[in-house]
């Protein structure tokens, strides 16, 4: 996810916090905590309610170790009655659990596309986990995942409308500089020919195709350049240097650089890329 869509999105701590503390309300356990699953499938603990230490603060749990990790491994809940003593678990966090004072536990993944993204626990200190206790936490994974499911599919739209607008605006920039290239063309056809009337026709159907690409709305134009200054700009405005304009024009490079010192003169501009950038503002350009 790019920094942009990452800044957009809701913090997904926030909404695993939120459910944490609508467990503790809505059970009798008096230890809930839980946290993300990270690169690798490493579980980190993050969110407590009811806890005495810090020792389970930030434990990292990766794949089928203890019960966490078996439970991200496998996918679905597991629990243990009584933990010092369960066979089924690695018992690589008994310090801290106990020291927690621990007796029973209860972890449920949330799970979304098939992938655990989170693991909420319920403990308790004397007496088991109930079956309330287990189905409240239940629910609060089914809510977290259809919540993370529906923060993914935005995050997807907003990628696939951002790859859109990209492709959308390549192949814009490809056709306006295609229509650029004909216009330039056109203005060199129109140079060479003697014809006036053809002349003038022509010239007026490159003036169309600078204000088709510019935009009827532009503001319409207050400057006045010659034929030639149009010519040799259409010519910059391709990336032509002084002396590629004046090759593609049968000029010489000096008539160039006058004729270019002319119309940025007109145009206010300090730069040949100014000039462009006026003239295409003043629908002179394409």
């Amino acid at each position: 996810m790019t920094d942009t869509l990452a800044s957009l999105r809701p913090r997904d701590d926030d909404a695993l916090r939120g459910e944490l503390r609508l467990v503790a309300r809505e059970s009798a356990a008096p230890v809930v905590f839980g946290g993300a699953v990270q690169a690798g499938d490493v579980l980190m603990l993050s969110e407590f309610v009811g806890t005495r230490t810090r020792g389970l603060h930030g434990l990292l749990i990766p794949p089928a170790s203890g019960l966490g990790g078996r439970v991200v491994a496998l996918g679905r809940p597991a629990g243990v009655a009584d933990y010092a003593n369960a066979p089924s678990i690695s018992h690589d966090y008994d310090r801290v659990v106990v020291g927690e004072g621990i007796r029973s536990v209860v972890a449920v993944p949330v799970v979304v596309g098939g992938k655990a993204r989170a693991v909420l626990y319920a403990a308790g200190r004397t007496a088991p986990v109930g079956d309330r206790t287990t189905d409240v936490l239940a629910r609060s994974a089914a809510r977290l995942a259809t919540e993370l499911a529906i923060r993914d599919e935005v995050d997807r739209r907003m990628r696939m409308a951002r790859a859109a607008a990209v492709a959308t605006g390549a192949a814009d920039a490809a056709r306006a500089e295609g229509i650029r290239g004909v216009h330039a063309d056109l203005r060199g056809i129109t140079s060479a020919v003697t014809d006036p009337v053809l002349r003038r026709a022509l010239s007026a159907l490159s003036e169309r195709l600078a204000a088709v690409l510019s935009g009827e709305d532009a503001p319409a134009t207050g400057v006045a350049l010659s034929p030639r200054e149009l010519d040799v700009l259409a010519q910059v405005a391709l990336g032509c240097s002084n002396a590629e304009a004046a090759e593609r024009l049968s000029l010489r490079m000096d008539t160039v650089k006058g004729y270019l010192r002319s119309a940025m003169r007109k145009l206010d501009a300090t730069s040949r890329h100014e000039a462009v950038v006026n003239a295409r503002r003043q629908r002179l350009l394409p």
